[in-house]
């Protein structure tokens, strides 16, 4: 597990293109805050570091947007609009749990819980609808600290 303290938006877009030059396709990034607790920020620095030249924006109202041209494609999922596993499921997103290339779902625990030592979340996400095994996942807790701060705790689980 490790924890990042971030004094700006451009510190946790820092953070964000650090692990965009080193992640490996797979990956999936579940992110928990609240609204501004800079989950949109961090995306915008990983699509950076993956050489993705495009504007990044939330997909509140798409649910997805997809970004090609880098390393990597990067799946962006913003899960606000839909308050429940069965809507999510229902709008078609378990694709994205498997990804040929890197999968971020902002308000991951609507769909998983807030908990990923749960045993049942962790079933979930370690393998696709099909019953094959998938790749690393990557748990991201953004907390509000004050106006200027954000505690960033994060922890990868193998599947």
């Amino acid at each position: 597990m490790g924890t990042n303290i971030s004094h700006s938006p451009s510190d946790t877009v820092a953070l964000g293109e650090a692990w965009g030059r080193t992640v490996e396709t797979g990956l999936v990034i579940g992110l928990c805050g609240d609204l501004g607790a800079g989950k949109t920020q961090l995306v915008k620095g990983l699509a950076r570091g993956l050489g993705i030249e495009s504007s990044v924006h939330s997909p509140t109202f798409a649910l997805v947007n997809v970004y090609t041209g880098g390393r990597l494609t990067l799946f962006h999922l913003d899960l606000y609009r839909l308050e429940t596993p069965d809507q999510i499921i229902a709008a078609g997103l378990e694709e994205y749990l498997n990804p040929e290339g890197v999968s971020v779902i902002e308000w991951a625990d609507r769909w998983f819980g807030p908990k990923p030592g749960h045993s049942a979340w962790r079933e979930d996400m370690s393998h696709t609808p099909s019953g094959r095994k998938k790749g690393l996942v990557r748990w991201v807790q953004m907390e509000i600290l004050s106006p200027s701060e954000r505690r960033i705790t994060y922890e990868d689980l193998g599947a």
